[in-house]
């Protein structure tokens, strides 16, 4: 299985790749998986609101030529450190 992590994408962009996915076939559970995880936020009075850690999807594949094209096709989606 082959991950891929987009940073700071929101969930309506993340449901539109997810539709693409399927409309060329894939099917969720035997071709690829996603986890969307919302932004952690923390609130104080004294410090102000802050966000923790921002929004992150991890999308999973089951074949390294699917996880070949998503990382081609949404390269300008990713985050290198």
């Amino acid at each position: 299985m082959l991950k891929v992590r987009l940073t700071d994408v929101k969930i309506d962009t993340i449901l539109g790749i997810v539709r693409e996915l399927r409309a060329k076939g894939l099917q969720q559970g035997t071709d690829f998986d996603f986890e969307y995880h919302a932004p952690k936020v923390e609130w104080s009075l004294e410090a102000g609101d802050g966000v923790v850690e921002k929004r992150y999807t991890v999308f999973s594949f089951y074949r390294q030529s699917w996880a070949n094209w998503f990382v081609l096709k949404y390269a300008d989606l990713m985050i290198v450190n």
